[in-house]
């Protein structure tokens, strides 16, 4: 199963707090990307009303083909039964972002970038008219209002730096669809100080994890 939808929480008092878990690692236990968001769902679930979507896309994402763009450049009330089945998994990944309000990201950088898997759901998910669209003013984002946790983790590349393809192309992605409010947090150079990068992230992330309760316990009152 690509993706599995889990309700967790424990203080009625809290809205509920819609989190789409997008990971990309190759590796699954080992992952520190997969580690750090699993601890940092697990807290913000122990404490708030939680709904998780996990789509885990290292499992399988199809690339996009010409049968997809023809498809999805058709009005929707004109595609034929082809277009619809060869948008039909793109409509699945779309919907579980357009539901999200936190959007969780694992990203390990992987030869300066990210993964091919993540490229592909970024393929899958960027749909003219649907998550965002063409204006006299150039594209506008249609996924306003969410809020972006994103997690990069690298072997010896430093987050954000010259070598850096990843986060910028994440950042500049999630913005483009209209998703704005974006954290990034770090847990770089694990080939050579992993201890100490690890515990700032998880850190931060505590952080982030006690902002949103705190968020949502408002909104509940």
């Amino acid at each position: 199963m690509l993706t599995i939808n889990v309700t967790h929480g424990v203080k009625p008092m809290s809205a509920s707090i819609n989190i789409l878990n997008v990971q990309s690692s190759a590796r699954s236990s080992a992952s520190q990307s997969r580690g750090l968001t699993k601890r940092f769902i697990e807290t913000v679930s122990a404490q708030a009303q939680t709904e998780i979507t996990e789509r885990d896309v290292a499992q399988g994402v199809p690339l996009i083909d010409e049968n997809w763009v023809n498809a999805t450049f058709t009005p929707e009330d004109q595609r034929s039964h082809d277009d619809r089945s060869a948008l039909a998994f793109s409509d699945v990944l779309v919907q579980e972002l357009e539901d999200a309000d936190v959007v969780v990201v694992g990203v390990p950088l992987y030869n300066f970038g990210i993964p091919a898997s993540l490229k592909a759901w970024f393929d899958q998910v960027a749909r003219a008219g649907r998550t965002f669209r063409y204006t006299e003013n150039g594209p506008e984002g249609l996924l306003e209002g969410k809020r972006a946790i994103v997690v990069i983790t690298s072997g010896g590349v430093p987050v954000d730096s010259a070598a850096d393809f990843a986060t910028p192309h994440v950042r500049q992605f999630l913005s483009f669809l209209g998703i704005t409010d974006i954290t990034t947090v770090a847990a770089d150079r694990l080939n050579f100080a992993a201890d100490t990068s690890l515990a700032a992230a998880g850190d931060q992330l505590s952080k982030i994890a006690e902002e949103l309760v705190t968020n949502a316990a408002t909104e509940a009152a």
